[in-house]
């Protein structure tokens, strides 16, 4: 077989047509074009696919957005130019193997037993000798030696002697033909099961992609599929009780939706759970409902297990949540909010009012997602950064060297309970995303037991957290109550005078109203109710420790700062405490008892509140009851191509080791007359031997013919 990169010859044709049946059939235009597959099939791995396109200007930029849109290198896999290079080499590889494939043939038929004698001289491995007996005899002791030994022999008599022609491992020339067949069936089985069927529906069917939203019985016929499709991959989501026979096929720019010959209601969805709270099994109880005979078939559709019906495989993909019902409290981060309780269904949204500098604004809660199990690593901080000049590059190296069974980070998992994620929207559209958990969290870095208020403002981003202390009785009450507290001249006020009365001896009121006028103005920072100096209304500032830092920065000089901010610190810290006790004193709370475990707390809530003025929104809405729904997501598919992947597999395999470990040898025995001077009796013995790899193997196994067919006898 000939090594040569040109393509198929077709002398007939004009010489247009005949440059280009030899480009398509030739070795480098087919590996140019497998070249370009690779580059994509990597650009589809590390670029993540159909996302929506805001995620990609989010990440990337506007610019590399328009790029990706334009290439389709969002939707690598679907994209024209990718479905047409797939075609180019399905023709490209069928006019390699229609060109080599009859010289193969050929070949593999063939002997080659008319080779002349002196041709034998030319072989790196050759060998000559005599042999006892008769040249026709010894030729066909020799030849039924070999046939013995798997070789298949063929026997050409001649006038001056007889030549013994015999070959073994022509799988060798099969293996080609099966690879490269193999690459046919593969992309011929990638064209079946991919967008090709249903572009074709919108190129020629009238059908047309949906970019609108609604419920989707209400989505018009030319937006659907025939449950006659002969091929795709849709995602179908079903809740628990219910039933649905409408999958939705994503498309870059919109959706289409695919009938099915059959609904599936979800009796039940199961999920278990290892000790650490990870997941291990997801699987649905499914009854199928058939269109057609009305019959009613059971299933159980598991991970890695699906169920099949009518030629459509039904994979359990993912869950989700089926419209939950979520109680909220709202509580209030600023003291214009009231605080009240609100329920919906995962998937809904609420209408809210709230008023801005005396203007009514309207705000829509939209309650997004229910997460029963959330399952966190506790082996380090939730947030830390590396330090460079601590890094052990033998150390590094070592870690990630050895055992399988070796990580770089051990994991200490936790389930932390529900959280529940919702979106506030203005009027505006413009909206944030929020995630609080429901119970407090220990985690364990000696703050003790806190809430976690999630907050980011576009997917893309991590989700940070304002950490309020969990108060005795295991609630956010008490942080709540400090916060509106905090905002409220009058209790301000109230709290500093109690600090005062038991912080100052009252036979000394020159200090008591020294100590009273600190106290006020360090609370008036923390909150962020400074005032101008000549002004009567309240200063946009910072608020916070921050406020109290920059007061010292203007007012306090460098030398002395160290020693006031000590105390006025520890002032603060006074002050807050005794408005914790007081506004727990107003709810008809037990007032803190002095413990390392209060002083842990008033410690994250100083913290705490003087982040709360950062945070966005003016009230958090807390989940305090839901009622659980779930919904199994499915993938349905029909590809006819999958049998046809799976027989290039085969075969690709079946080619692979034909062509690596089996090797095609050629022998060449040839026998005549002993040359004069020989001993009487005798005859000649030429012995050639060629293959299509020359390796050691080979060498040790010529040895052995050698020895065998040049030695007498017996």
């Amino acid at each position: 077989m000939s090594s040569s990169t040109q393509g198929f010859e077709w002398p007939q044709a004009s010489p247009v047509v005949r440059r280009a049946v030899e480009l398509l059939s030739s070795m480098r235009f087919s590996i140019s074009l497998l070249t370009v597959i690779c580059i994509a099939s990597v650009v589809g791995t590390v670029l993540k696919q159909n996302e929506p396109a805001v995620n990609y200007v989010n990440q990337f930029g506007p610019f590399w957005a328009e790029v990706f849109t334009t290439l389709q290198l969002h939707a690598v896999y679907s994209a024209w130019w990718f479905l047409l290079i797939l075609a180019f080499l399905v023709i490209s590889t069928s006019l390699c193997i229609a060109r080599n494939t009859p010289k193969i043939l050929v070949d593999w038929r063939t002997y080659k037993e008319g080779i002349r004698e002196s041709s034998l001289k030319a072989f790196s491995h050759k060998a000559q000798g005599q042999r006892e007996g008769a040249a026709p005899e010894v030729a066909g002791t020799i030849g039924q030696a070999l046939a013995a030994a798997g070789w298949r022999v063929r026997v050409q008599i001649r006038d001056n002697g007889t030549m013994v022609a015999a070959k073994k491992g022509a799988a060798n020339k099969l293996g080609y033909i099966s690879a490269h067949s193999a690459i046919v069936l593969v992309c011929l089985g990638g064209l079946l099961d991919g967008d090709l069927m249903v572009r074709a529906q919108t190129w020629f069917n009238g059908k047309e992609i949906y970019r609108g939203g609604g419920m989707l019985a209400d989505v018009p016929a030319q937006h659907r599929l025939s449950d006659r499709n002969p091929t795709f991959r849709a995602n179908l989501l079903v809740a628990e009780g219910t039933q649905s026979s409408t999958a939705v096929l994503n498309q870059s720019d919109g959706v289409l939706l695919q009938e099915l010959p059959f609904a599936i209601e979800l009796k039940k969805f199961i999920v278990d759970y290892y000790s650490t709270g990870m997941p291990k099994l997801f699987a649905s109880e499914i009854v199928i409902h058939d269109k057609v005979t009305g019959e009613k078939i059971p299933a159980r559709v598991e991970v890695n297990h699906p169920a099949s019906h009518r030629g459509i495989n039904i994979y359990q993909s993912s869950f989700d949540d089926g419209g939950s019902r979520v109680k909220l409290r709202a509580l209030p981060m600023n003291a214009a909010t009231v605080p009240f309780e609100i329920e919906g269904v995962i998937g809904g949204s609420s209408g809210l009012a709230r008023q801005v500098n005396g203007q009514a604004e309207e705000l829509t809660l939209e309650y997004t997602a229910l997460r029963l199990i959330n399952v966190e690593n506790f082996a380090q901080p939730l947030s830390s950064g590396a330090d460079v000049r601590k890094v052990d590059l033998q150390q590094a190296i070592t870690q990630r060297l050895g055992a399988a069974n070796k990580t770089v980070t051990q994991k200490t998992l936790r389930n932390v309970g529900p959280s529940v994620s919702y979106k506030l929207r203005d009027q505006a559209g413009q909206a944030r995303e929020f995630n609080n958990y429901m119970l407090p969290v220990d985690l364990e870095d000696g703050n003790g037991p806190v809430f976690l208020l999630g907050v980011r403002d576009t997917p893309t981003e991590e989700f940070r957290y304002l950490r309020p202390p969990a108060d005795p009785e295991g609630s956010i009450d008490t942080f709540i109550r400090m916060r509106q507290a905090l905002l409220d001249p009058q209790q301000r006020e109230r709290a500093v005078q109690r600090y005062v009365a038991q912080a100052v001896d009252p036979s000394r009121p020159e200090l008591a109203e020294q100590l009273r006028v600190s106290a006020d103005r360090a609370l008036t920072l923390f909150a962020g109710q400074a005032r101008t100096p000549g002004a009567g209304q309240p200063q946009d500032t910072a608020a916070g420790l921050q406020a109290i830092s920059d007061f010292m920065d203007i007012n306090v000089p460098e030398s002395e700062r160290a020693r006031a901010g000590e105390v006025l610190v520890r002032i603060l810290n006074g002050v807050l405490f005794e408005l914790a006790q007081q506004t727990r004193a107003q709810a008809g709370a037990a007032a803190l008892v002095p413990s390392e475990a209060t002083q842990t707390f008033m410690t994250q809530a100083v913290l705490s509140l003087s982040d709360a003025p950062r945070y966005p929104a003016p009230m958090v809405f807390a989940l305090t009851d839901f009622t659980q729904v779930q919904a199994s997501v499915f993938q349905v598919a029909r590809a006819p191509g999958q049998n046809v992947v799976y027989l290039g597999c085969l075969l690709l395999i079946l080619g692979i080791f034909a062509m690596l470990y089996v090797r095609d040898r050629r022998l060449w025995v040839w026998v005549s007359a002993a040359p004069e001077g020989a001993p009487q009796g005798h005859c000649s013995v030429t012995l050639a031997m060629s293959s299509n790899r020359d390796t050691m193997d080979m060498t040790q196994e010529f040895d052995r013919l050698k020895s065998q067919l040049l030695t007498a006898m017996p």
